[in-house]
């Protein structure tokens, strides 16, 4: 609506072209006289006597229908200046103010913006003055006129469109008004409300206090404070109060999907510490850990093993064990730890952070079967779907009647009464985890989205294990999991490996005389074979173990003779095969040497130049070396045959 009444002629409105109106000055005159805009009780208002030469009549807006009214508008109004920065952030601070306010308090400004529309829709309509249309609004909807003309005075210079924030922010003083407070007082107070050391709201208003004693500050009341202190975000407070991790908790958790994926398709681990007191067979007691593979579909255990501390052995065996039984999964969702994240599990893995990366490391197991491996967050159990699973152990397993007085409680504050006073020996122990394991997997009606609230987990993993076979491992690849790798070795003399305080030999380890190779063995039985492999993990062979013998064992030393024996006689049969040919045969095979003379070559002996002796008193025992060196040549030509004289003697002395 315009913000000021104008008036218009006949031929002006024409020749505006507005929609639903004629287009010419004469069709307007007869329009208004149809249509009675000339009542005498809107003169004035609605119609006037143009005053200008020519004379005839002027009419305002109002004659006009709502459509013809918002073109009129659209085309005669300057164009709107864009919003800035300033009102757009005024204007959605109102609205948030308003969205805050509780449903009762907003009904009341709904009521006040309802009765100030029916006021400008008063005046539209009849078109009459604000004074007259407030004065029956007021009679009608039982509102004094004063509560509107001052819920007019609210809206003051604000859009339509931000009556009712604005109606609501002064019927019910929506803006805070705080007691003064300096802004370095305020500062002070937040900063040590916001300490890690957690200081008591009291404690913090008194140093307030004695602070502001000391600079002058302004401060308000303690309640005040504690008013200012909601307004900060509770994030924030719950990072400077109680650390990063708490914070963390408020944000929601991702959701991740698992019910695309199939049995044995992907697995994750981890390993746990049980809060069970066990007697190991060495008389020790301490907690066990057990380290543990778990189907990421199904949520069902596939196989653990138990140890003193977390291990790579531990994690390898269980490995080897869910492998066994079930295959070779495609991806894995492990732990970062040292013992999950070893060389020999995860070695040669691109996605591998932990531990120095050589040229020469040998490949892990998981890396030579092709399991793809994903690391979990550090300290994030939200990643890792087997912690809730440990949680169900600790809770149906720990605390099982035979556990009773073995159980240490899950942290130093929740010891039980009888703390220490019993513990389990290792079979029990793990007779009891089994069954404990057993029932997890059986348990019916789980509330998963692959069980759907009937199955159990082991329900839901054999139906997709029957769709989806997965691969299994052959019996060269057991050696991978049952042995642990490392590199050693090989006797650059003799060809044996020394590993573990044992050696071993093999006759294969002489083809590789001081190289490096790969061993796997079973690190519960290091006097069984070892398994040696290349470096680039091609199986080469068993080596036993050479056991050690007292000093003065005859029996033993008997023994490695007639092995050492036995070793040279397949060593020399060997020999024979590899040496097939006699030296007659191999001569009978090179061309044959023609017995011409002239065919020969001339071979001449050189005899070497010796220096003569000086001879300090004359010539004469130079003299008489010469004769007889040519005495000694003219005897031995004499005693060759001159038919087989094929060598010559030369003196290199002639010219």
């Amino acid at each position: 609506m315009l913000s000021s009444v104008q008036w218009f002629s006949p031929a002006e409105l024409a020749a505006l072209k507005l929609p639903g109106m004629p287009t010419t000055a004469r069709a307007f005159q007869l329009k208004a006289k149809e249509e009675n805009w000339f009542d005498p009780e809107n003169e004035g208002k609605c119609w006037r006597r143009r005053n200008g030469r020519g004379g005839g009549y002027e009419f305002t807006p109002y004659v006009l229908d709502t459509i013809a009214q918002a073109a009129l508008v659209a085309r005669i109004l300057p164009p709107a200046e864009p919003e800035g920065e300033e009102e757009r952030g005024e204007r959605s601070e109102l609205w948030d103010r308003y969205r805050k306010l509780p449903e009762h308090k907003q009904e009341r400004a709904k009521k006040a913006h309802r009765i100030l529309m029916m006021v400008e829709s008063w005046i539209d309509a009849k078109c009459c003055q604000k004074k007259l249309a407030i004065a029956h609004i007021a009679k009608d909807q039982k509102v004094g006129k004063t509560t509107i003309y001052n819920w007019y005075r609210d809206v003051r210079g604000l859009d339509k469109c931000d009556w009712l924030p604005a109606l609501a922010d002064r019927l019910h003083g929506n803006r805070k008004k705080y007691a003064g407070c300096d802004e370095q007082a305020l500062e002070f107070f937040k900063s040590r409300w916001l300490q890690p050391e957690k200081p008591k709201f009291e404690k913090c208003y008194r140093d307030l206090v004695k602070a502001a004693e000391e600079q002058g500050w302004v401060i308000p009341s303690i309640n005040t404070m504690k008013r200012r202190v909601k307004e900060l975000p509770q994030m924030v407070v719950m990072m400077a109060r109680h650390g990063r991790d708490a914070a963390k908790q408020m944000i929601p958790a991702q959701e991740r999907d698992r019910t695309y994926l199939h049995a044995m398709q992907a697995v994750n681990a981890d390993g746990h510490k049980w809060d069970i007191f066990v007697l190991w067979p060495d008389g020790m007691i301490a907690r066990p850990v057990m380290a543990a593979w778990q189907d990421l579909y199904s949520d069902t255990i596939l196989s653990w093993r138990v140890d003193r501390s977390e291990n790579t052995d531990l994690i390898q065996l269980a490995f080897g064990d869910m492998i066994e039984k079930w295959g070779i999964p495609e991806e894995a969702l492990m732990d970062n730890g040292r013992a999950f994240a070893s060389k020999r599990m995860t070695g040669g893995a691109k996605t591998r952070f932990r531990f120095k990366i050589k040229e020469d490391d040998v490949n892990g197991v998981m890396t030579i079967l092709g399991v793809k491996t994903h690391w979990a967050i550090p300290r994030h159990g939200q990643s890792k779907p087997i912690e809730r699973a440990f949680g169900d152990m600790e809770e149906n397993i720990a605390k099982d009647l035979r556990f009773a007085g073995a159980y240490v409680g899950n942290n130093p504050r929740a010891k039980p009464e009888n703390y220490g006073s019993k513990a389990i020996p290792l079979a029990e122990f793990l007779k009891v985890v089994e069954e404990g394991i057993k029932e997890h997997n059986n348990r019916p009606k789980r509330n998963t989205p692959t069980c759907g609230g009937k199955k159990s987990f082991f329900q839901a993993f054999s139906e997709s294990l029957a769709i989806r076979p997965v691969r299994k491992a052959t019996e060269a690849q057991r050696h991978l999991w049952l042995m642990a790798a490392e590199n050693v070795t090989v006797n650059k003399i003799n060809g044996s490996i020394r590993f573990m305080k044992n050696r071993y030999f093999a006759d294969f380890l002489h083809e590789y005389l001081g190289q490096k190779v790969v061993v796997r063995y079973d690190p519960q039985n290091l006097h069984a074979d070892l398994h040696v492999y290349d470096a680039k993990g091609s199986f080469l062979g068993n080596a036993p173990a050479i056991e050690k013998t007292g000093f003065f064992d005859t029996q033993a030393a008997g023994e490695t003779k007639r092995k050492e024996r036995k070793i040279l006689r397949n060593v020399k049969e060997n020999l024979e095969i590899q040496r097939s040919m006699t030296p007659g045969e191999m001569i009978d095979l090179l061309p044959k040497i023609s017995d011409a003379q002239e065919d020969l070559i001339e071979t001449k002996v050189v005899r070497p130049l010796r220096p003569k002796p000086f001879v300090s008193n004359g010539n004469a025992a130079v003299a008489q070396h010469e004769d007889e060196e040519e005495d000694w040549l003219s005897k031995y030509n004499e005693q060759v045959r001159p038919s087989e004289r094929s060598l010559r003697l030369v003196d290199t002395d002639e010219d």
